[in-house]
């Protein structure tokens, strides 16, 4: 295989900018010690219910946490983000109580998923094809392989960005980028290339605990440190059947994922808003209406949802978490919907919609 040369590492980052990413990065595949608290975070129960997390391979190690196992060919990764930050208000300027909060990841009609893969696959193109090198002479390179993650892969993602120099692991446990906050979905492509890597990306979080004190639900134990389980975005995304009671409150108004933790972090006051044309907000998912997700029905969430991650939470999961956020308003026009779907034929909508009934008549 050919011997890793700046040239090669430098054309990759350029493809990654023709395809429309903002920032690109190139990490070694190795034992990165962030990757070392994996095992003991799934161990702790940190997970949640989230199965996936604890794949692993045939000799038992865990995927996420052993780059081998998911690709011993892999010499290389190359990380690209994609700004999806939009000049909307942030969900602590939340202010009218009939409406709730969907995360902004989750604005656009477009999954974010296939916007991110699809520019993924034009440097994949253009790795796995002809590279000019030195002179501008072509030379022909054995067959090259490559593997395309967004978000869906056994893979620790954040981890390599780091130490593709995207951006710094926060005490939020998310990438911030110097330049453009922590808004960035990231898109990885495992390569056999052999690159020339980036230089981490150096820690500049510095005294702020901001993100931790923030939090409602307390999910971040400590500095770089969460717990899935007490998480918003977990709880309305990944959880299913009821909610905790104990965690209800804490939830606010939420009702697909959580961005508090990165609306209150500095890095993000003057982050640009993104350009994708397929990424731009929807007004309708901009502080919706919760009434009218908790009284959705299944055709109305097939269509109004197709291709967004939001049908990731289901509409028994949507519909439960707009119950909650009506009773966490405490808003009284929702007395006679809730008594309505305190009688629902869903189980977990009707049992939540009776405890935001007592919450609304405290």
């Amino acid at each position: 295989m050919f011997a890793p040369t700046s040239e090669l590492s430098r054309q990759v980052k350029e493809a990654a900018a023709e395809a429309g990413f903002e920032l690109a990065g190139i990490a070694g595949v190795g034992e990165f010690p962030e990757l070392d608290y994996f095992p003991t975070w799934i161990a702790e129960g940190r997970g949640g219910e989230m199965a996936y997390l604890q794949a692993r391979d045939e000799q038992g190690r865990l995927k996420r946490a052993s780059p081998g196992a998911v690709a011993p060919w892999a010499r290389s990764v190359v990380v690209c983000a994609l700004n999806y930050n939009s000049d909307e208000p942030y969900s602590t300027q939340l202010q009218q109580p009939e409406r709730g909060w969907i995360s902004r990841y989750a604005w656009s009609r477009r999954d974010y998923h296939n916007v991110v893969m699809k520019k993924l696959k034009q440097v994949e193109a253009k790795i796995s094809g002809q590279w000019a090198v030195g002179s501008g002479q072509q030379t022909q390179r054995p067959e090259i392989r490559t593997r395309l993650y967004v978000d869906t892969g056994p893979l620790v993602e954040r981890v390599y960005a780091k130490y593709a120099g995207v951006g710094w692991m926060g005490k939020n446990t998310c990438i911030i980028n110097q330049r453009l906050g922590s808004w960035l979905f990231l898109g990885v492509i495992l390569t056999s290339l052999e690159l020339a890597p980036d230089l981490p990306a150096p820690d500049r979080c510095g005294s702020c605990t901001r993100c931790i004190e923030a939090c409602p639900t307390q999910a971040l134990t400590a500095p770089y440190q969460l717990d899935s389980n007490r998480c918003i975005s977990y709880l309305t995304i990944e959880k299913r059947g009821g909610i905790p009671e104990e965690m209800r409150a804490g939830m606010g108004r939420h009702v697909f994922g959580c961005d508090i933790c990165q609306d209150v972090c500095p890095w993000n006051r003057k982050a640009p808003a993104g350009a994708e044309p397929e990424l731009q907000p929807r007004p309708e998912l901009v502080n919706p209406a919760l009434e009218w997700l908790a009284e959705m029905n299944a055709s109305h969430f097939a269509e109004t949802f197709r291709g967004s991650p939001v049908r990731r939470a289901k509409l028994s999961g949507l519909r439960r978490n707009a119950v909650i956020a009506m009773g966490n308003s405490r808003h009284p026009k929702f007395a006679a919907t809730l008594q309505r779907l305190s009688s629902d034929p869903d189980a977990v909508v009707a049992e939540q919609a009776r405890w935001a009934l007592r919450n609304i008549k405290r």
